[in-house]
């Protein structure tokens, strides 16, 4: 099984395209986000499938039950094979979701608690600490018969305890860095906390090779 994912978020379709150019569909797949998916549409969806790359499109769909399902429907025609939604959207939105999609082959993944989010944010929206919000997603998550969730790596065990769902880790850094992210890991060490997917956006995207950064990654962790 392919376990990196590799987060593209670009605005120019050129720009987006030469990034595509330089990467290998047999060790990565292609995470398609808001920003991307915004600026370009299908147009980019098409331009990864073409090239043979599997596909995270992650929108993280969040609103009423109805309105989620019906915005599923009309994704699952794409050559998509994930999703993303937010399990903080209630049981019945996420059991919508889980439904529309499953009239497809695409997985759906429930955000649990942004990365970005450190304890202090968490406390302060949901009144509890992040690895508490990502455990109480995790019993809605499990109710609602998932296929899987997104979580920091710093939350895996909890997410390992529940044997029915798969884990989609972002907040993936190669060594400390000063940027969004608060909770973070290398992709060595969540891949050993059992990962069975990780997010690497700006670690490949911005480097001066794209490919060797790619391969030392796929490396690193096989």
């Amino acid at each position: 099984m392919i376990k990196i994912i590799v987060a593209i978020d670009e605005i120019e379709f050129n720009v987006f395209k030469n990034i595509i150019d330089q990467l290998n569909n047999k060790i990565c797949i292609i995470k398609i986000g808001s920003v991307s998916f915004n600026a370009l549409g299908h147009k980019a969806i098409t331009y990864v499938a073409d090239k043979g790359f599997k596909i995270f499109l992650d929108l993280k769909l969040h609103d009423i039950p109805n309105t989620v399902s019906k915005t599923i429907s009309g994704l699952i025609s794409l050559p998509i094979s994930m999703m993303t939604i937010h399990v903080s959207g209630g049981l019945k939105m996420v059991k919508a979701a889980q439904d529309a999609a499953n009239e497809s082959d695409i997985k759906v993944f429930g955000v649990t608690a942004l990365t970005s989010l450190s304890d202090n944010d968490t406390q302060s929206i949901f009144k509890r600490t992040a690895s508490e919000q990502v455990d109480v997603m995790l019993d809605l998550a499990e109710e609602a018969r998932l296929d899987g969730v997104v979580c920091s790596p710093h939350e895996l065990e909890l997410v390992k305890k529940r044997n029915t769902l798969l884990s989609i880790t972002p907040g993936i850094r190669l060594s400390k860095s000063q940027d969004d992210q608060s909770r973070v890991m290398t992709p060595k060490e969540a891949i050993s906390k059992g990962a069975d997917y990780i997010v690497i956006g700006r670690p490949i995207t911005n480097a001066p090779n794209l490919s060797e950064a790619l391969q030392e990654i796929y490396n690193s962790i096989r």
